[in-house]
């Protein structure tokens, strides 16, 4: 990642895209007339398209923050406006973004945000599904024995 690490666990990228005939192959929520995430009028990647720029180069991700386009700072715009600046950016993109960084080591049992937490489920399917053909071959052993 050709970026620097922020404060809290983020760091800030930029990532140049070149618009492709489809475009620049993400979609964005946010804006703020149409808040993502409560008291943050910021504007996010929702989803990257099969096969478009962004997923080609591979480094943008679901959930990166975008704070500017060609440099231009994108706080306290309207999603609509957003969407322009997007629209007329040029072939020739640079998107800078923050990303949140999840934890590379840490304490046994420390879950990330995200993470579900417990024990994985193959820990609790197969000793189940051992005990149900365990049950299924003594219920069969007894019915030969009637």
């Amino acid at each position: 990642m050709n970026g620097s690490v922020a404060g809290g666990g983020y760091a800030e990228e930029i990532i140049s895209l070149t618009r492709r005939p489809s475009g620049l192959g993400f979609n964005i929520v946010g804006g703020t007339d149409q808040q993502y995430i409560c008291n943050d009028s910021s504007i996010y990647v929702s989803r990257i398209k099969k096969d478009g720029a962004a997923y080609l180069d591979g480094r943008l991700q679901e959930g990166d923050k975008i704070l500017a386009v060609n440099g231009k700072d994108l706080k306290d715009l309207r999603h609509k406006d957003a969407v322009e600046l997007f629209r007329n950016a040029g072939c020739d993109v640079s998107l800078k973004i923050l990303r949140r960084l999840q934890p590379q080591n840490g304490p046994v049992g420390h879950q990330s945000d995200g993470e579900s937490g417990g024990l994985p489920l193959a820990a609790i399917l197969v000793p189940g599904l051992a005990l149900a053909a365990t049950a299924v071959w003594i219920l069969l052993r007894y019915r030969q024995r009637m």
